[in-house]
């Protein structure tokens, strides 16, 4: 099993070699998750400030919940704006002012992001410790996919929608979340999130949506957080888990059927291995023989 980071590794790993090599002039283009793209690079005539941008289908949606004020918080000064053509957020950085320790500077870029995925749920968290009600706040991160959040007086729900391109996704995917229900019946874990599962049929919470497919292909998943879950610091882990959720899901669909097939690949090649050893002998007056001089011939 992999273990996915809420930060990106590439640009991580990226922005590092930019701030500790020579500053030279540079275009990088990086993809994440759910069509998410970065770009780094450098103006033409200055090879010292180098820019950080992000393209995200569903940014629009995040600036009406807060986008802003979150990268504004986190970021302060490197903030660009107005973002550079064709993105939708920019850093600059210029790299002959660099802090001491470079590597807080690093951790926040590479967790550009999730920042911006996390401002309807700091949203809706902030709603629900002052025990009111907001708004459904929907993210349309991928095609025909998105996440819901509401709060409520005593909780916050979020509801991710799921399409399952193959008919044998979904009969896995059923399997794994029923094991999420399951498993919270253990002692050890009985504190954890509440999770339910509904096919095609969308929850009580997204009921009068507009714009909600209707299609078998079509699964919804709620995770009900109640404040001891994001409560004071438990807030941005919290944050970070549920939004690799997604990831996480379709990771171990794929996973496990990578398995099935390694299995079923092996059991083949052993029954094959069988069959070949039970192949009868053929009788001696069909075995062709051979002569000395090398012909070969058959007793009648």
């Amino acid at each position: 099993m992999i273990l996915l980071e809420p930060a990106s590794k590439i640009l991580e790993e990226t922005i590092r070699e930019r701030f500790t090599t020579e500053p030279e002039r540079c275009r990088i283009v990086l993809a994440d998750f759910d069509g998410v793209t970065y770009r780094i690079a450098t103006l033409p005539d200055s090879k010292t400030n180098l820019f950080i941008s992000v393209s995200m289908r569903c940014f629009p949606e995040l600036r009406r919940y807060g986008a802003d004020a979150v990268l504004r918080r986190e970021y302060g000064p490197y903030l660009h704006e107005p973002a550079e053509e064709g993105f939708d957020v920019s850093l600059k950085v210029p790299l002959d002012q660099l802090p001491q320790d470079i590597e807080p500077l690093i951790k926040a870029i590479s967790l550009l992001k999730r920042n911006i995925l996390a401002a309807p749920f700091e949203a809706a968290f902030a709603a629900q410790q002052q025990e009111s009600e907001s708004p459904l706040m929907a993210v349309h991160y991928r095609d025909d996919e998105a996440i819901y959040v509401k709060a409520l007086p005593d909780r916050v729900t979020v509801i991710f929608s799921t399409e399952f391109k193959d008919e044998t996704d979904k009969i896995y995917g059923k399997v794994f979340l029923q094991e999420f229900v399951d498993a919270r019946r253990q002692p050890a874990i009985q504190n954890a999130p509440q999770v339910l599962y509904s096919a095609r049929e969308p929850p009580l919470e997204l009921r009068g949506v507009s714009g909600l497919k209707d299609s078998n292909t079509v699964g919804y998943v709620t995770f009900v957080l109640f404040p001891r879950h994001f409560h004071g610091a438990a807030a941005a882990d919290a944050i970070s888990r549920i939004q690799l959720f997604r990831d996480y899901f379709h990771y171990h669909i794929k996973a496990s059927k990578a398995y099935m097939h390694t299995r079923m690949r092996a059991r083949v090649d052993s029954f094959l291995k069988v069959l070949n050893r039970a192949k009868p002998e053929k009788p001696e007056d069909q075995k062709e023989k051979k002569t000395a001089s090398g012909k070969t011939f058959k007793r009648s």
